[in-house]
Parts: C-alpha cells; sequence; structure tokens
C-alpha cells in the first residue's frame, strides 16, 4: 500500500483534542550495530510523544539517507527499509507538530547539505524567535555568509527545525560542529536537538532545559533519546541528562562537551502531569512515583466521601493509585480503554462521531453502577472530554461523581513545544472552579495546587517552567501574530530545493543518496 502522499492524520475526537504531546527524538552511535533498528525501537518507545509522521536518518560515513513518512513508527518502517538503512550513525524523530502544518514536507528527520558533506537535525520543542531566525538566514544568504544554492526556489518545509538545519548547513567554511556553536546561542525557546554528519552524533539542549534530553551508554556505542524509557527498550544505560546549554559530540575519538550558554533551569513540569512516559526518569525523579505523589497530595487538598477511586486511563492511573492509598477509598478500574484507538487516516462517519467518548472509554457498568465514583484525570483542557465522561458514568449507573485533577487549572498556552488550545478556549481561563464543574456536570471538582504538585516534583518551584498554569513564561514569547504554528506559512519561508529526501512507500522506496 502507498503511503507518503502527503496525507494527513485525523483525530477521531478533534474538538476533544486535550494537551498534544512534543516530538519524541533518538539518536545513535554505535560501529558494528544495528542502527536504523535501534532508532526504530527508541521511537516505537517515544511514540507517544508524536503520532503524525516519523523519521530516521542513517550514515555509513559516505553520506547520510533519510526516510520518512506520515503515520506511526510501525506504519512508516519495514523490515525491508530498516535493513537497507546501514551505517554506524542514525538519528530518528516522531512528530506532533507545533511549528508548521503536518505534511510530509514538515516531516523529519530535516535534511541539508554542507561545505563538506551534508546534516540531519530532529527536534523536539519549539523556538520563539522564528521571525528573527527567518531574517537571519535571508541577511545571511543576501550578504553571503550562508551558501544556500536555490534559496528563492517555491517553499517546501516550513518549520522551525528546517531553519536551525539551514543556519548550521550554510556557512562555507566551518564544520557542523563549530557552525552549531555559533548558530544555538542565537535560538530562544525550547530545543533538544539530535543532529549528525557523515561521521558524528550531536546532541544539544536549551539553556533552560525545557524539554528533557538523555545520554546513554551501549557496549559499543552510546545513544541520546528524549527519554529514559528509550534507552532502555535498546538495552542502554543511563549515563546522565544533557546538561542545558550544552552542546555534545560523538564520534570514533569519544565524546566531547562544550558550553554555549548559561544553564537556568527550567524544567517542563507538565513533562511529570502528562507528556513522559511513567517508567521515565527526569532530573532523577521516576514519573510513575511522581504522579502516585501527586495523587496522594491531592487527596489531602480535596477530600471527597466516595465508595471507589477511578482513574481515566492511562495518563490518569497513577495520581488515582495515590488518591486511593491516601484517602483509604478502595481503587477499581471502572473504565475500559481502547488502546488502539488515537490516530488513523479514516475519519469517523457521523454516527460514530457522535458516540464521542466511548470510542476511546467505556464503562464498566457492574464495576461502577450505583457508586460514588472519585474519577482522577490528569488535567482539563476544554472540558469537552470531562463532560462527556461525567455524562457516561451516569448513564452507566454511577450515584456520584466527583472528577478530581492531577494538575492545577491549565490557564496559559505553552509556547514551548506542546499543542494546548488558545487561551480563549481554556476552560479553566475566566470560569472559576465551581462554575467548571457545573459546565462538566460533576458533583464536585479538585485540583491539586500548583505548590501541591512542585512538592511531589522535589524539585524547587523556580527551576520550573509552569507557565501553562501561571503564565510565567520563562523564555520571552512572540508577538501575537508570530505565536501560531503556521506563522512561518503565512512568512513563506524559503527553503533550500536541493534538500533530497526519500519517503517511504510506493513508488518511493528506492533509497538514494543525497
Amino acid at each position: 500500500m502507498a503511503r507518503g502522499d502527503g496525507l494527513l492524520n485525523h483525530d477521531l475526537l478533534p474538538e476533544d483534542k486535550g494537551p498534544q504531546d512534543a516530538c519524541g527524538v533518538f539518536g545513535v552511535w554505535a560501529p558494528g550495530e544495528e542502527v536504523a533498528k535501534l532508532s526504530f525501537f527508541g521511537l516505537y518507545a517515544l511514540q507517544h510523544r508524536g503520532q503524525e509522521s516519523a523519521g530516521i536518518a542513517v550514515s555509513d560515513g559516505d553520506g547520510i539517507v533519510v526516510y520518512k513518512d506520515m503515520g506511526l513508527v510501525s506504519q512508516v518502517f519495514t523490515e525491508g527499509a530498516l535493513e537497507s538503512l546501514r551505517g554506524h550513525v542514525a538519528i530518528g524523530h516522531t512528530r506532533y507538530s507545533t511549528t508548521g502544518s503536518s505534511v510530509w514536507e514538515n516531516a523529519q528527520p530535516t535534511f541539508r547539505a554542507t561545505a563538506t558533506g551534508s546534516i540531519a537535525l530532529a527536534h523536539n520543542g519549539n523556538l520563539t524567535n522564528t521571525g528573527d531566525l527567518t531574517r537571519l538566514v535571508e541577511q545571511r544568504r543576501d550578504t553571503g555568509e550562508l551558501a544556500l544554492e536555490g534559496m528563492a526556489a517555491a517553499p517546501r518545509a516550513t518549520n522551525d527545525t528546517d531553519l536551525v538545519t539551514a543556519l548550521i548547513a550554510g556557512h562555507p567554511d566551518r564544520t557542523v560542529e563549530a557552525s552549531a556553536l555559533e548558530v544555538l546561542p542565537h535560538l530562544q525557546g525550547a530545543f533538544s536537538f539530535v543532529f549528525m554528519d557523515e561521521s558524528t552524533l550531536y546532541a544539544a539542549r536549551d539553556a533552560q532545559g525545557i524539554r528533557p534530553l538523555v545520554l546513554g551508554r551501549l557496549e559499543r556505542g552510546w545513544v541520546v533519546a528524549s527519554e529514559t524509557a528509550a534507552l532502555d527498550i535498546v538495552g542502554a544505560s543511563v549515563v546522565r541528562e544533557i546538561e542545558p546549554g550544552e552542546l555534545i559530540a560523538i564520534d570514533e575519538d569519544g565524546l566531547r562537551s562544550q558550553t554555549f550558554a548559561e544553564a537556568k533551569r527550567k524544567g517542563c513540569l507538565f513533562e511529570y502531569v502528562y507528556l513522559a512516559r511513567p517508567d521515565t526518569t527526569i532530573n532523577g525523579m521516576n514519573v510513575h512515583g511522581v504522579r502516585v505523589d501527586v495523587g496522594k497530595q491531592l487527596a489531602r487538598e480535596a477530600p471527597a466521601e466516595a465508595d471507589l477511586v477511578i482513574p481515566v486511563p492511562e495518563s490518569g492511573t497513577p495520581a488515582a493509585i495515590g488518591y486511593s492509598q491516601e484517602s483509604g477509598i478502595t481503587y477499581a478500574q471502572g473504565l475500559v480503554k481502547n488502546s488502539y484507538v488515537g490516530r488513523t487516516f479514516i475519519q469517523p462517519s457521523q454516527t460514530i462521531r457522535q458516540l464521542g467518548i466511548r470510542l476511546k472509554l467505556n464503562p464498566l457498568r457492574e464495576v461502577i453502577e450505583g457508586k460514588r465514583l472519585v474519577v482522577v484525570d490528569d488535567s482539563i483542557v476544554r472540558g469537552n472530554t470531562q463532560r462527556a465522561l461525567v455524562r457516561m458514568l451516569r448513564e452507566a449507573g454511577a450515584a456520584e461523581v466527583h472528577v478530581r485533577i492531577s494538575s492545577p487549572p491549565v490557564k496559559w498556552p505553552c509556547f514551548y513545544g506542546i499543542d494546548f488550545a488558545s487561551r480563549a478556549e481554556l476552560i479553566a481561563n475566566g470560569l472559576a472552579v465551581d462554575e467548571i464543574r457545573a459546565s462538566i456536570g460533576a458533583d464536585s471538582l479538585g485540583y491539586v495546587s500548583l505548590e501541591g504538585l512542585v512538592l511531589a516534583t522535589q524539585i524547587p518551584m523556580d527551576d520550573l517552567c509552569r507557565a501553562c498554569f501561571d503564565g510565567v513564561y520563562p523564555v520571552p514569547i512572540p508577538e501575537p501574530a508570530l505565536a501560531g504554528k503556521h506563522a512561518l506559512e503565512a512568512a513563506g519561508t524559503l527553503v533550500d530545493i536541493d534538500e533530497l529526501l526519500v519517503r517511504g512507500g510506493g513508488a518511493h522506496d528506492a533509497l538514494e543518496r543525497p
């Protein structure tokens, strides 16, 4: 079956879309290993961070091959495709679009030729100064500082990742490493990069360390990934986090580290609430353990008289366990999740759409009928999902429904790599807690406090980005006209037509070297 024709994946329930994940990045330098397959399984572990497209770039020392397509990791890559991607260094990416549309041209890794070879780059995060970077590309192109053939051609990629790739690739008299050290200090916002040339794996993290990035060790090589869970799945041991403001390079001479910016730690608090896998460790804290502790704190701050505590699976499960342990109320599985519903190429019919949340969750009537329920979820964004959930539980016979949320009210949008609704769409913006309770139809509603959530992470408040909860943005945010995910498309960002990438599937199965 042919893929790669620019088809978009569709959410089954776009009107109920909650916080969408950032992206997942993975890199490996391992001579003698099947680096493409290691990357595939690393991306498989990071699938939760992005389900729109996936890609892997591989080099054998002579040239880079990039294979990418729309869809899930398992849809994009076949055994044959992975077998043909041979080399000793590779990077991979799973995408959820936060800058630029969800189209094949914006799938990653990006690729560009350099004066001495080529570069491929994958990005987790979101830059806030893309307007300035676009002007910098054009300025350096016009003055001859950037050697970008064909930059005046029709645009293809419209994302911040391609801008960064252009800036690093375009210096005619610098190595990729030297160019990166010059470019990285110009970038504002959140970024965790993995990138490569023909022989070297690189990784870099913004000065605030907003998005996670970790370093791992293989018996015969090194691995870099968004989460420690991806290291686990490929058999790598965790070495440490990539430090904020750090660039590392790994080649046959080993690992070297350089600092390009002073660290000002502001790790994303929402990673602990929802984004990261529960089996991941961030800043020395196991995410599952943090979520259980948040549930305990939630029980102390927002108690309820009830018969059962049930989670909204899967992200609400650890907090529900903690709530049950602290409150003494029996824990039960009252909702069954269809794990295979999420993103698909098939748009649901109107009849199916009207079933709403039942596509993803179905109640266990025998468990909840006649019971007073505490229902624990990770967040409320628009409120549509919780409204449908409360209605469904009442129809299944619940006597009372008390909703408890293991994060504070989300009142502000994220500009650092999470696609929340706009501020106007956020239900907590302008409504008091009791008004939200009435809107979703619950008997009671309680959120954990910001102080309680931070306490559970055991990380100082000042070392965390809490902007979606308190509106305090650690990195300046752009003007409203430049803040949207399609801003670069509106601006007509220029790209290099010499970029040569390989789509997966159909007529594009033949792999070519750029």
